[in-house]
């Protein structure tokens, strides 16, 4: 917490890649945003430590978010009852960018060096 007073608790946002189709982030995260109101989502306590400076073991107690965009899909297919309220969403909208982006990013990019790989294993 910034500040001592209750009332002035902030919530955080951090914006999506710029890329991403902001029609659908932005209503999915307002979706979200619902969800944890309506079923009283406790979000956690606040967190006032530098991430960066904390053990493996520290880390290991702190929720986050997935690690790479497979993992994003994974845990979009495994939970997404929430983005189907309303019909703002169909499962068949779900299932297909689920497919998409399987198919066209996260397998493509798999099968490809990642620049970084080059600099550690290639560069002088």
């Amino acid at each position: 917490m910034y500040h001592s007073s209750p009332h002035a608790k902030r919530f955080e946002f951090r914006c999506p890649d710029s890329t991403s189709n902001g029609y659908i982030m932005f209503t999915a995260i307002m979706m979200a945003v619902l969800d944890g109101i309506q079923n009283k989502i406790d979000p956690g306590q606040p967190l006032d430590k530098d991430i960066y400076a904390m053990t493996t073991e520290e880390l290991s107690k702190i929720p986050h978010v997935p690690g790479s965009p497979g993992d994003a899909l994974n845990a979009l297919e495994t939970d997404h009852d929430f983005l189907l309220k309303g019909g703002v969403f169909t499962d068949d909208l779900i299932t297909k960018y689920i497919e998409y982006k399987r198919v066209i990013e996260v397998s493509e990019l798999s099968l490809r060096p990642h620049p970084f790989e080059f600099f550690l294993y290639y560069d002088v």
